[in-house]
């Protein structure tokens, strides 16, 4: 990488208004050089899905654009394999004349990021995946993804069973515990399963329940591991995590931190879902 200075920008959803003000802030505008890493979702739910997508599309390799659940969904609806939920924004960006560029581009996208001693994912990492197996892991679904079966294999990667690893899984269940735990993962139990229902904040009563970031011995502890997806977490920064999800489809902000001092710049927004419907 060339570029000077890394903005990691937490999930846009659809709001690409927000993007154009986050990216205009006249602190991250005088980076000329700066690269930016996108910890996915990147639509749905906002008004402007298409237009963030191009947006996106256009930056070429000034970013780094990884996949979250929001994304994984548009590539299910547009593969048939899933239906679309009354509160998506996926429409405009199906119906669109380029709507099988945009689908190719999403699906050649990332899992998972790691430079400068940084490693970004759309959701979590499981307890025992150090940072070069995450990335491992996360290869293996970008390549089905890229492959000329892809519909195929993201049908698979539906369901919430496995909600534990084991390097000895296959097919299927290994697609579908690697995109769970990099697309949905918020909380584990002792034991390091996932608990894929929780949506709500670790301050809430989840008994016998813990974050993710919060597990002890996490392989990634030597590691910043950069995330969204959770949004009523919110703005989290220390130096083993750093959540960068602030809610900006439901009213909060879009976010975005220099990886070199932790500058922060945050937009606001005006939208007014309830993040609890989100899946």
């Amino acid at each position: 990488m060339s570029a000077t200075e890394v903005w990691m920008i937490g999930d846009i959803q659809g709001c690409c208004h927000s993007l154009n003000k986050l990216l205009a802030h006249p602190t991250i505008a005088q980076d000329v050089d700066a690269q930016f890493w996108f910890a996915g979702d990147l639509i749905n739910r906002g008004p402007q899905s298409l237009a963030t997508i191009r947006y996106l599309m256009q930056m070429q390799d000034r970013c780094v654009v990884l996949l979250g659940n929001h994304d994984l969904h548009l590539l299910a609806v547009a593969a048939g394999v899933r239906s679309p939920g009354k509160h998506d924004t996926l429409r405009e960006i199906l119906m669109a004349p380029d709507a099988g560029e945009i689908i190719d581009w999403v699906r050649h996208q990332k899992l998972a990021h790691f430079e400068n001693n940084h490693l970004m994912v759309h959701a979590g990492v499981l307890p025992k995946w150090d940072a070069q197996k995450t990335l491992m892991l996360a290869r293996e679904v970008e390549a089905a993804l890229r492959g000329k079966n892809w519909q195929r294999a993201i049908d698979k990667m539906y369901g919430n069973e496995p909600n534990h690893w084991k390097d000895e899984f296959k097919g299927g269940k290994r697609l579908r515990v690697i995109v769970n735990a990099l697309t949905r993962l918020r909380m584990c139990t002792p034991k390091g399963h996932m608990a894929l229902s929780i949506k709500s904040s670790p301050g809430a009563h989840h008994q016998g329940l813990v974050p993710w970031f919060d597990m002890p011995n996490r392989a990634t502890k030597d590691v910043t591991v950069v995330f969204g997806h959770w949004s009523t977490l919110g703005l989290l920064i220390r130096p083993d995590a750093i959540c960068l999800d602030t809610g900006c489809v439901w009213g909060g902000h879009l976010t975005a931190i220099r990886q070199s001092d932790r500058e922060l710049v945050q937009i606001p927004c005006h939208q007014s879902l309830d993040p609890l419907t989100q899946p």
